[in-house]
């Protein structure tokens, strides 16, 4: 129990004597608005986070860039789910694509041609089998990088830059060269991210992001819960000072 005397009030108890009660930093609900590291948007409809990365790669490489940060190339179980990734307003540079008002991203699908006829017959899986609702996407556009030999295409979803087409939902599936280069979209599940925007592994304490550096949560899958807070006593012998926002009972005494 700290000493700050944020709210004092005086009761008279049964003996006459004056009682005092002291409010010591009351902890405040807490918000938890983060639920991805930094650079990913998070969508709650999935409790997932999604990040397109701008190094061109292959489908392949791409396919394990995303594994290295634990998801996989991005699929979409509903409607809304792509309507949300197209909506968003995505940090990129417009150098890395051919069209200033298009875009193009890797994703994780891919067409399997079984009949090469005008019209090139086949159908779309799923690369790599995770949920098992997801949304397939229509007849795509064929690349113009294809290889006569290749039987197996790979999905690239192009949306708008322009935030009216955005806002619209306009947006085009390709079938492409697995070896062409480009920018792709990871999907992951949401998680646990501490203060200082550091991952926080299932079951383990950790300071949730938000505006108290004295709470202590556990993980458990993706949210703080469990949550305890900590109640500081102010510095000694300083009238006037400021909270670290990161770090628990730290301050800052502003006195001349």
């Amino acid at each position: 129990h700290g000493k700050e005397n944020v709210d004092s009030r005086h009761n008279r108890g049964r003996g006459g004597e004056t009682t005092r009660f002291h409010t010591v930093n009351v902890a405040q609900p807490v918000r938890f608005s983060r639920k991805c590291p930094t650079g990913w948007h998070h969508y709650e409809g999935t409790a997932s986070c999604y990040r397109v990365y701008l190094n061109g790669e292959n489908y392949w490489d791409a396919v394990q860039t995303c594994q290295r940060v634990n998801g996989s190339l991005a699929t979409f179980t509903a409607d809304q789910e792509l309507r949300f990734i197209l909506t968003q307003e995505w940090d990129l540079e417009e150098k890395t694509f051919v069209r200033k008002d298009q875009r193009r991203f890797w994703v994780g699908y891919q067409y399997v041609i079984t009949n090469r006829n005008h019209s090139l017959e086949g159908h779309w899986e799923v690369a790599y089998k995770g949920s098992s609702e997801v949304f397939l996407p229509p007849d795509p556009i064929f690349g113009t990088a294809m290889s006569e030999k290749e039987n197996v295409l790979c999905a690239q979803l192009q949306c708008f830059h322009l935030p009216t087409l955005r806002r619209r939902g306009l947006h085009s599936w390709y079938a492409e060269n697995c070896y062409e280069k480009s920018s792709f979209l990871c999907k992951r599940s949401q998680t646990c991210v501490d203060i200082k925007d550091n991952i926080v592994d299932e079951g383990y304490y950790f300071t949730p992001k938000g505006n108290d550096p004295c709470l202590s949560c556990t993980c458990h899958n993706g949210e703080p819960e469990m949550c305890v807070a900590a109640l500081c006593e102010r510095p000694q012998g300083c009238q006037q000072y400021r909270k670290d926002p990161k770090e628990c009972c730290k301050f800052t005494c502003l006195d001349p």
